[in-house]
């Protein structure tokens, strides 16, 4: 999908990746869709062996929806970054 400010890539019409063209003004916030929580895991494991600082250990976020399964990582620039699935278990 492309919007005049950004764009959002995926598949079948439902974008899971959104790049916004903005001024930069910090660290920002990116989430990348996983289609099972098991990568999700991974993920988060990869992040910290990497070098990434938790921000998140891989769990249920019922606050945003039921199946809401996501990890968040901090790397080394301070950006946020998410592993999220949205199926249920």
């Amino acid at each position: 999908m492309a919007f005049p400010s950004g764009v959002g890539f995926g598949k079948d019409g439902k974008p899971t990746f959104w790049i916004a063209d903005r001024e930069v003004s910090g660290p920002v916030h990116v989430a990348f869709v996983s289609f099972d929580r098991s990568t999700v895991d991974a993920f988060h494991a990869a992040a910290l062996a990497a070098g990434g600082h938790d921000n998140g250990k891989p769990g249920l976020r019922p606050q945003y929806h039921p199946s809401y399964y996501g990890a968040f990582v901090y790397d080394p620039d301070g950006n946020n970054i998410e592993a999220v699935c949205h199926r249920p278990e």
